[in-house]
């Protein structure tokens, strides 16, 4: 059962398949958990959110349409969590990128200057994505970070599949321009 498609696991949860849920749980725990660190910075209180998003998601399953993907909706349920999360504490400070995810991985032949570079762009980078709107930020997050598509992105945000790609230009374009006035003296 753990080769099956989220969705079809869904359909058991909706079914009456309480350990199909744990399947479903192992599965999003880190991506979600992963997905909250872009909102908060406090670790404990996002393995509480999380589990939040669990609780909601058990809750509301018989909302789920099976014959549409699982992700965005599991996706949808934690931006709300989390987003609650935000207004009810007020805003805290953004925890950095997680660049390990954004760069790629350091290679077997990477000379020390290669990783030193690496390190001090990461850092650069990290600087300048807590500079960016929250609403770039999340987009990111979700096109590079958890890899959704532009119609997934479109139901996690509840916005049209035409303002995701605006949004996510918009924010390479933002990304790029707190880049270049950081470090207007960065050569690659």
């Amino acid at each position: 059962m753990s080769e099956m498609p989220d969705e079809d696991i869904a359909r058991q949860v909706q079914q009456g398949d309480v350990e199909a849920f744990g399947i479903l749980m192992n599965r999003y725990e880190p991506k979600l958990t992963r997905y909250g660190r872009k909102f908060l910075a406090d670790e404990e209180h996002i393995t509480d959110l999380v589990q939040d998003v669990f609780i909601k998601t058990y809750t509301n399953i018989q909302q789920f349409d099976a014959s549409r993907r699982f992700s965005p909706w599991i996706y949808r349920v934690a931006h709300n969590v989390f987003v609650n999360a935000l207004v009810k504490r007020g805003r805290e400070r953004l925890v950095p990128f997680d660049l390990d995810t954004l760069l790629p991985h350091l290679s077997a032949k990477e000379t020390a200057d290669e990783a030193t570079h690496r390190d001090e762009l990461r850092s650069m980078l990290d600087d300048c994505l807590g500079q960016i709107s929250s609403k770039y930020r999340e987009i990111l997050v979700l096109y590079y970070f958890e890899e959704l598509e532009y119609k997934e992105i479109a139901e996690v945000l509840h916005i049209p599949i035409a303002t995701v790609g605006v949004r996510l230009q918009r924010a390479r374009k933002e990304l790029t321009k707190v880049f270049a006035e950081a470090h207007p003296n960065y050569e690659q």
